[in-house]
């Protein structure tokens, strides 16, 4: 089968036509992308902001004053204290108020064991905590070890405790 120019010039003018109606489909395509995204201008997009998450309680404790007081304090600084009670089984809570300042004095009554040789011990207590956090109240706590030491009063003093630290126990 031979083919002549005419069938020639039709097949290309049939090429042809595909083309154009394949180019028109795609124009058609685009423009009706252009016209949707210019329709939704943005307005339906939502913004996610990450909401901050409440992080535990955790104390820390300073000693000042040699000993006499020791501050406890939140390790994070978007924790503030409201009051804490602070107990031994088997004895009355200690309080401790916003401040965070426990007296060796307060604390002495819950010390029973004393080692004579070194003169230093620790104390398991239970903390109850009420704190804000984030605008929010909260309550927390857990279980501390206090660590203290006994100091000599001098001539007519006798002992006294003093307060070293605080950990988590």
């Amino acid at each position: 089968m031979t083919e002549t120019p005419e069938t020639r010039a039709e097949t290309r003018r049939r090429w042809i036509n595909i083309g154009e109606i394949v180019a028109v489909a795609g124009l058609i395509i685009s423009a009706l992308a252009l016209w949707n995204s210019w329709k939704n201008d943005g307005s339906n997009t939502t913004i996610v902001e990450k909401q901050p998450t409440a992080i535990p309680l955790t104390l820390r404790g300073v000693a000042e004053d040699d000993g006499k007081t020791l501050v406890l304090t939140p390790v994070e600084s978007n924790q503030a204290l409201q009051s804490m009670a602070l107990s031994v089984r088997g004895k009355p809570p200690v309080a401790v108020d916003s401040d965070g300042r426990l007296s060796a004095s307060d604390l002495a009554p819950l010390v029973t064991d004393v080692d004579e040789k070194s003169k230093r011990g620790t104390l398991s207590v239970t903390a109850d905590v009420r704190y804000v956090e984030l605008g929010k109240d909260r309550r927390g706590g857990g279980r501390y070890v206090i660590s203290y030491r006994w100091a000599d009063g001098g001539l007519f003093g006798g002992r006294s405790l003093r307060l070293t630290g605080i950990r988590r126990g």
